[in-house]
C-alpha cells in the first residue's frame, strides 16, 4: 500500500525496505528498554500491557474493514510541513540537492511511513512478548528475528496475504489470550506448554479456514490490488 501510494519503483523498494528496518531495530530497541523499565519499576504496568492487547483485540474484531491513508500520516504530514520536497525521484537518494537548496526526495516520504507504521505495531506485539518473558534480550532477540525473516519473505507474503482472509480473526483470539494472560499473571501462569499450543492452535485454525474458503471461492483475489482492480471493473 506504500509503495503504491508514493508510486516507488520496484527497484528501489529494496532500499527502503533495508532502511525502515535499520530504523525499526532502533525504535524497537528503544521501546523494549522503556517497557522493561516501566515492568520493573510499577509492576500494575503489566495490567496496562493486558488491557492494550485486549483493547486491541476488541477493536480489530468490530473494525471490519481498515483503511489507512498514507497522505493523512501525522510524520509525513509533519514532514512535508517543515521540509521541502521534490515530486520527482532522484534515484536511490532520499536528499538532493536542487537549484542549490537541499530537498527530500518522495522515497524519504515512503520511508517515514514505513518507520512510523512500524511504531504503531510494535504497540502491540512487544506488549505481547512481556506475556511470554520480560528478559530484554529476548525480546529484543526475537522482534530482530521476525523483523530480518519478514524482509526475507516480504515479496512472498504481499502475494498471498490476500488468500489468509481468516487470519485476521485468528490474531483477535491470540491477542485476547495474551492479554487476559498479562491480566492474570499474578495470580495465575500458564504454562508456556499451553500457552504456545493455543497460539498454534489458532494460527493453524486460520490459515486451514482461509485455505477452505480460498478453494470455494470461484473467483480468489490474489493480492488487494486485484480487489481494487475487480471493484472498479
Amino acid at each position: 500500500m506504500v509503495f503504491s501510494y508514493f508510486r516507488v519503483p520496484l527497484e528501489l523498494q529494496h532500499r527502503v525496505l533495508f532502511w525502515g528496518i535499520v530504523g525499526a531495530v532502533l525504535l524497537r530497541g528503544l521501546m523494549i528498554g522503556l517497557g522493561v523499565a516501566l515492568i520493573n519499576t510499577f509492576e500494575w504496568v503489566v495490567y496496562v500491557f493486558g488491557a492494550l492487547l485486549i483493547y486491541t483485540a476488541v477493536k480489530m474484531l468490530i473494525l471490519r474493514e481498515e483503511t489507512v491513508d498514507p497522505g493523512e500520516n501525522a510524520l509525513v504530514k509533519l514532514a512535508r510541513t517543515w521540509l521541502p520536497f521534490t515530486n520527482q525521484y532522484h534515484g536511490s537518494h532520499f536528499f538532493v540537492t536542487v537549484h542549490g537548496k537541499n530537498v527530500a526526495t518522495p522515497l524519504f516520504l515512503a520511508l517515514l511511513m514505513v518507520e512510523s507504521s512500524d511504531v504503531m505495531f510494535a504497540v502491540d506485539s512487544i506488549p505481547a512478548v512481556f506475556a511470554v518473558t520480560r528478559d530484554p534480550f529476548i525480546i529484543f532477540t526475537s522482534n530482530l528475528f521476525a523483523i530480518l525473516g519478514l524482509r526475507s519473505l516480504y515479496f512472498v507474503l504481499a502475494g498471498y496475504m490476500a488468500k489468509f482472509r481468516y487470519l485476521k480473526h485468528s490474531l483477535v483470539f491470540i491477542l485476547a489470550f495474551v492479554g487476559v494472560k498479562m491480566m492474570i499473571s499474578n495470580y495465575y501462569h500458564i504454562p508456556i506448554g499451553v500457552s504456545m499450543g493455543l497460539i498454534i492452535g489458532i494460527m493453524a485454525v486460520g490459515v486451514v479456514a482461509s485455505m477452505k474458503g480460498s478453494d470455494r471461492d470461484p473467483f480468489p483475489l490474489k493480492s488487494p490490488l486485484d480487489r481494487e482492480h475487480q471493484d472498479k471493473s
